[in-house]
């Protein structure tokens, strides 16, 4: 669960972003900035692209990172979650070890596309790294970021230590969210796991940490009284929970079972009962985000205003045969657990059977990979992940698509459409259909948006407001 290219869990994306880096990162204001790039330049007619490695780039391991290592790397990343871009790639070479040339079919949104902020990432990675099967997880952590991994002192589940690369050249520019400068203020990085929410914010009151990726939001009131720990938020912008029906297999191969479910689960009881105080969270009708340029309520009706007795009555037309609902339950995620009860709930209450499978994240990130294992799982996104429906979580691709399987040839057709037109306008309309096509193939349910609070103690500094936890530029006075 190390390999950032291969699962799209945010842990193993952190861990992704302490020891590798991009070609190009996002800033704050949404732009892609070049981060390993250090020039680049566009043909006139828009399909081809020339880009100049920076100066100064190493792998951990001391050998020099070249344009080869990143076009094997690229084309790996590309048979996961850069397939669109790879749709329009005719030719992708280098020339010369610091130069990578992309010959596209028709003009595309390069930068864009290689600043991916969240999963999957397009993490460089050296070539004989690069060269594995992406169904196949590396088993080797070798990258070129501002920290290197310390896999001799890694326990699965219990703690991750990354020591400063020495050797790391940052860009002089000052950090803005994954883009900018990325120093190494601090010589060595723990990350610990703990058994339980309780656990973690006890080990940061008793300063055995410095800082909490994730506050249980049951414990903010507990913390706001202290004078030396800081209560922040992730952002700029929110997470999206989601429930996940698997369309492989029953009683979810049938679009009018998991609209009848969606009518059910309403957004405030699972914001509620996962996240609490109603200032970190709202309810969206939309599968782009709410704030985001493609946010509408198009075909959201039976979503918005479902209740349980409609969503009883449209299961029975649907034809229900009491199959078992296989629900997947990561117990050491607060919050995912507080959507897999919810879930249960409503499932029983529909009158629906419900099979919980109580496993640790880890282990239900694995099992979800069996297409005959389960039937639903719950999960949440960063905001920034959804704002495009070239994002796997919009696949209608049975083969390479996301856990879940959605089978629908006029979404992926509408997809393709997207992501070859340039003009806003005209893609606002071909994301409106998309959504249509989603709502109407029963595709996930979306169950709300929300901040995840963080923690830390006063002495920390230097931290980066982001969906995405980084730790260059933070340090801690002592």
């Amino acid at each position: 669960m190390l390999d950032p290219t291969w699962t799209s869990i945010y842990i193993t994306r952190n861990h992704g972003y302490m020891i590798y880096d991009t070609l190009f990162a996002m800033d704050a204001t949404g732009k892609p900035r070049p981060e390993m790039v250090d020039t680049w330049t566009t043909s006139p007619d828009g399909l081809t692209w020339t880009l100049k490695l920076r100066d100064g780039l190493k792998w951990h391991d001391g050998k020099d990172v070249t344009a080869e290592d990143c076009v094997a790397s690229l084309k790996r990343w590309g048979k996961t979650s850069g397939e669109y871009l790879f749709d329009f790639i005719e030719d992708l070479s280098s020339p010369d070890a610091k130069t990578i040339v992309v010959k596209l079919k028709a003009p595309y949104y390069v930068p864009e596309a290689l600043a991916q902020i969240s999963s999957y990432v397009p993490f460089m990675l050296p070539k004989r790294l690069a060269e594995t099967d992406p169904s196949k997880p590396i088993q080797e952590y070798t990258g070129s970021g501002p920290f290197i991994f310390k896999q001799d002192e890694f326990v699965a589940g219990k703690t991750s230590v990354y020591v400063k690369n020495t050797a790391y050249v940052p860009r002089t520019e000052p950090p803005s969210l994954a883009a900018g400068g990325k120093v190494a203020k601090v010589d060595r990085v723990e990350w610990h796991s703990y058994p339980s929410p309780a656990k973690a914010v006890e080990a940061l009151i008793s300063n055995k940490v410095d800082y909490l990726e994730e506050l249980n939001p049951s414990f903010i009131a507990q913390l706001e009284t202290r004078k030396d720990i800081v209560i922040g938020l992730t952002g700029p912008d929110p997470f999206i929970g989601m429930a996940r029906f698997n369309h492989a297999i029953p009683p979810f191969n049938k679009p009018e079972i998991s609209r009848a479910v969606m009518m059910a689960l309403n957004q405030t009881d699972f914001m509620k009962a996962a996240i609490g105080p109603q200032k970190y969270w709202n309810t969206c009708y939309s599968v782009f985000p709410c704030k985001s340029p493609l946010a509408s309520e198009i075909g959201s009706e039976f979503i918005k205003t479902g209740n349980m007795e409609t969503a009883k009555k449209a299961l029975q037309a649907a034809g229900y045969d009491g199959t078992p609902v296989v629900l997947l339950n990561a117990v050491d995620i607060p919050v995912v657990a507080a959507f897999v009860k919810v879930t249960a709930a409503k499932l029983r209450d529909l009158g629906m059977k419900v099979e919980l499978r109580d496993t640790d994240w880890a282990t239900m990130a694995t099992n979800r990979a069996d297409r005959k294992g389960w039937n639903m799982f719950l999960t949440f996104w960063a905001a920034t992940d959804l704002q495009n429906p070239n994002h796997i979580a919009f696949s209608g691709d049975p083969v390479n698509g996301w856990f879940g399987w959605a089978d629908d040839k006029e979404l992926e057709t509408l997809r393709n459409s997207f992501a070859r037109e340039l003009k806003p306008d005209e893609q606002k309309q071909i994301a409106a259909r998309i959504q249509e096509r989603m709502w109407a193939i029963g595709a996930s349910a979306y169950l709300g948006e929300f901040y995840l609070p963080v923690a830390y103690r006063k002495s920390v500094e230097g931290v980066i407001v982001s969906p995405v936890q980084f730790y260059w530029n933070m340090s801690v006075k002592r």
